[in-house]
């Protein structure tokens, strides 16, 4: 399990590499293993990692109106960049990765959350993940 937890961090870190760039999260993700590759110092980039930062970008527009959606008194453009982009990473995985637990998937988003992230930003990431936790089977089939 601490390679999930690895590779949901690094996955974070790209996503909000990305935000903070304003470059496209593939292109994050591409130099990330590319400097891995050639600077041995850099750890390698996992499968697990590059399987959520592409699932990410592959449903970006449909997370980024749920979070819009859900989030109560925050605009996304107005939230916390590391909030944004956990609930962007947690989003994802909750609701398309099934082999992931949902009860998982909180729990890292949160642990991050405590880690890089406000206060606050705990209770915000496992409100809203919760919330779409509750709806994910409505919101799957309004996608289908």
């Amino acid at each position: 399990m601490a390679a999930r937890n690895t590779a949901r961090k690094r996955a974070f870190q790209i996503l909000f590499e990305g935000d903070q760039r304003g470059a496209d999260v593939l292109t994050v993700l591409a130099d990330w293993i590319r400097h891995a590759r050639t600077d041995t110092r850099q750890p390698p980039v996992s499968e697990y990692t590059m399987e959520l930062v592409e699932g990410y970008a592959a449903h970006a527009t449909r997370i980024d109106e749920l979070i819009a959606q859900y989030s109560v008194g925050w605009t996304l453009d107005r939230m916390p960049v590391v909030d944004r982009n956990l609930l962007r990473l947690g989003a994802y995985e909750l609701i398309w990765v099934d082999e992931t637990p949902d009860a998982v998937v909180l729990d890292e988003m949160v642990q991050l959350a405590k880690e890089f992230s406000t206060d606050e930003s705990p209770s915000f990431v496992n409100g809203l993940l919760g919330r779409l936790k509750d709806l994910k089977s409505s919101l799957r089939r309004d996608e289908a």
